[in-house]
């Protein structure tokens, strides 16, 4: 989205809107801000919204957070020591963490999703590669990067509570069921076995939404076209946790908003797991082994995320997430369909979706 054709700043706030006027217009002239150039550049799933706001020598991202609803302070930990890792991240310009204000160096306007799409190359896999490429490099400097107790624990108790949205949104206030005591233990039985698994992984630095949509390719807000070769930024890394090393690969394959063929999903998922493991990260010495442990940390994304694309619907009123779920119910199925321990939780969610599988006969020799 370029600053010409992005729409102009709305404020629901008008109090808000006379703070964020005052700290702005205090930064203009020492930042060399073009304040009548600003306009939205994006809004996410939560509080958060940008602006990008022209400056000499290019542009800034500004970005509006109100306080009582985010918390600021893991974005700056976060992009710190992705900074240090090496990564392409914003830098923090100014910052006003009293009413969430923050001033940001620009990535540019174009995600590698965009590119891709651009490029009319999201029905074929192969001119992709080379982003995809510089994405596991991505994923692996910022892996080598991790060290313990610096960011929050992706442990047990958080393993539960993303689990507990998928009964909790999805299937009792979007799908209105009420679970039966058999279908509930069902379910308890499954996700027990989800967080044991992917449990057994290290731990490394985890991104938590490492997608195209939050990986930018370089090129100037103008609209200019994108060029590979100085790595891609990244962005949304505000939740990033300490948990299993197979979590954001299973995130970059198995995408919220796009899906790719299983012989492209294995065959970037061997070279991230030949590259960690000649890098050294703990990614096993068996694929197959890694490859189960991706396919069940990406079960526990595809039940959180249907929840959370749920809530956004009934409770934040952003019916265009929900939209997406037939991918993630799709996803679900695939993975528990591969694995006999995970049967019943198909069935389950087969149930719940209204589908009947196909009747498979099976004929006896006589």
């Amino acid at each position: 989205m370029t600053p010409t054709s992005a729409p102009l700043v709305t404020w629901a706030d008008a109090q808000r809107q006379a703070a964020f006027e005052t700290w702005l217009a205090a930064l203009s002239g020492p930042q060399q801000l073009e304040v009548a150039s600003l306009r939205l550049a994006s809004a996410d799933a939560s509080f958060r919204r940008y602006l990008r706001i022209a400056a000499a020598g290019g542009t800034r991202i500004i970005m509006d957070a109100p306080p009582e609803k985010e918390n600021c302070q893991p974005f700056v930990q976060v992009a710190a020591l992705m900074k240090e890792a090496g990564l392409h991240v914003p830098e923090v310009l100014a910052w006003d963490q009293a009413q969430g204000f923050m001033l940001l160096t620009d990535l540019g306007s174009h995600t590698m999703m965009q590119v891709m799409k651009h490029a009319g190359s999201l029905e074929s896999f192969a001119p992709n590669l080379p982003l995809y490429q510089q994405a596991l490099e991505a994923l692996i400097q910022w892996q080598l990067a991790s060290k313990p107790g610096v960011l929050p624990a992706y442990d047990e108790a958080l393993l539960r509570r993303e689990l507990a949205l998928f009964p909790d949104w999805y299937i009792a206030q979007h799908r209105g069921v009420a679970l039966t005591e058999t279908q509930r233990a069902t379910l308890d039985a499954a996700f027990d076995r989800i967080v044991a698994e992917n449990l057994r992984w290290p731990s490394v630095y985890v991104h938590r939404d490492f997608m195209p949509r939050n990986l930018m390719v370089s090129g100037p807000a103008s609209g200019d076209a994108p060029t590979l070769g100085t790595g891609l930024g990244v962005l949304d890394f505000q939740d990033a946790v300490y948990g299993p090393i197979t979590y954001d690969i299973a995130s970059l394959m198995r995408d919220a908003f796009l899906s790719w063929d299983e012989e492209h999903v294995l065959d970037v998922t061997i070279r991230y797991w030949q590259q960690a493991r000649k890098a050294g990260l703990p990614v096993g010495d068996d694929f197959g082994e890694f490859y189960k442990g991706v396919e069940w940390m990406g079960l526990q994304r595809h039940l959180k995320v249907a929840g959370i694309f749920a809530r956004l619907t009934l409770r934040d009123g952003k019916p265009q997430y929900l939209a997406d779920a037939p991918r993630f119910i799709a996803y679900i199925r695939a993975t528990c369909s591969r694995y006999m321990e995970l049967k019943p939780l198909l069935r389950l969610v087969e149930d719940i979706e209204g589908i009947k599988p196909p009747e498979v006969f099976a004929f006896g020799r006589s």
